[in-house]
């Protein structure tokens, strides 16, 4: 198979260059050059945010398929589409669950309601620019080339969003760690390369339309995916397990101080409670979360402890004053 990547020198875009590089694929990745993209790749360089002058590099080549990550102005994804339209098979386009008009019931799946978006549109909120996103490139290879991977919260190796790392970090400091409860609440999320590798299967196979990518409900909890964090850091913390009511009293903020978690309500039914019987059905296969956490923790190590950081996302995770302040509020006076 001949892969042109829209991207692919980070997180989840990098998973799937490295997927089809093992699976013996030819790779071409698109880029800015801001990053190393993996050895063994054809690169080109471009910038997608200059409008179509900047996809010059991509103005010959045919290609089996595309897999574009984009994740700003759909307006970028809809240049890329549009020129690639006639000289590649098929186009995924790795969107987001975040395109769902919620709240919804638990349960939600790919039939349900979805937001606004517009192909032609600028810089806009993530889901509409996602929305718009899935449409562009739609609109471009027509409705049975296209691929739309709604994923889910997304862990793994490469991360740059900091969940994961900022839950390894904290806990590898040790001491006694604000952990968000109950530890038996169940959780969703893909491993970067599960997501890559189930996306290549379905390229091959011709599939299109959309499909939503986390693990099956109930696949794992905070606490298994804390208590794999202490394992692997072998720094001895404590967790310290705080009821959700508990810590919206003391005005911890869920998700952006506590990342990955939620506390029970529409939101955490939108992200946590998917129904993922499509993409199951078409092959989806995901990895236990021990494995997710400790190769995370290798790579994370690898780099000296510290991720990197999109520019474009605030760096998730409660500071060591404000979980100190959180946990002296939980212990009264």
């Amino acid at each position: 198979m001949r892969l042109l990547m829209l991207g692919g020198t980070e997180f989840v875009g990098r998973a799937v260059v490295e997927t089809a590089l093992a699976r013996g694929w030819d790779v071409t990745v698109f880029h800015r050059g801001r990053h190393e993209p993996p050895a063994g790749v054809t690169t080109l360089l471009g910038d997608r945010t200059t409008g179509p002058e900047g996809l010059t590099a991509l103005a010959d080549g045919t290609w089996d398929a595309v897999v574009d990550t984009w994740s700003a102005a759909p307006s970028a994804v809809r240049d890329a589409a549009r020129l690639l339209a006639d000289r590649a098979d098929r186009y995924a386009y790795v969107s987001s669950r975040s395109v769902y008009a919620g709240p919804e019931p638990a349960g939600l799946a790919e039939e349900d309601p979805v937001v606004d978006g517009s192909p032609d549109a600028g810089d806009v909120p993530y889901a509409a620019a996602k929305r718009g996103g899935e449409l562009a490139a739609e609109g471009a290879f027509g409705e049975d080339r296209t691929l739309s991977v709604r994923a889910g919260l997304v862990l793994g190796p490469y991360e740059n969003v900091g969940r994961l790392p900022w839950w390894l970090g904290r806990i590898a400091r040790g001491g006694p760690v604000l952990a968000p409860g109950p530890r038996e609440l169940p959780i969703q999320y893909v491993d970067a390369r599960d997501l890559a590798g189930w996306t290549l299967d379905a390229l091959s196979a011709g599939l299109h339309g959309p499909y939503d990518l986390v693990c099956p409900p109930g696949r794992t909890t905070m606490g298994e995916l804390l208590d794999a964090c202490v394992r692997v850091t072998e720094s001895g913390a404590s967790l310290r397990w705080t009821g959700p009511e508990e810590l919206l009293a003391a005005g911890a903020a869920p998700w952006t101080e506590l990342p990955v978690w939620l506390p029970p309500g529409d939101t955490y039914d939108m992200i946590h409670t998917a129904d993922v019987g499509k993409a199951l059905a078409a092959g989806l296969r995901c990895r236990p979360v021990a494995e997710t956490v400790a190769d995370t923790w290798a790579w994370l190590e690898s780099l000296g402890g510290v991720a990197p950081q999109r520019p474009d996302r605030p760096a998730p995770g409660l500071s060591p004053q404000r979980e100190a302040e959180v946990l002296a509020a939980l212990a009264g006076p």
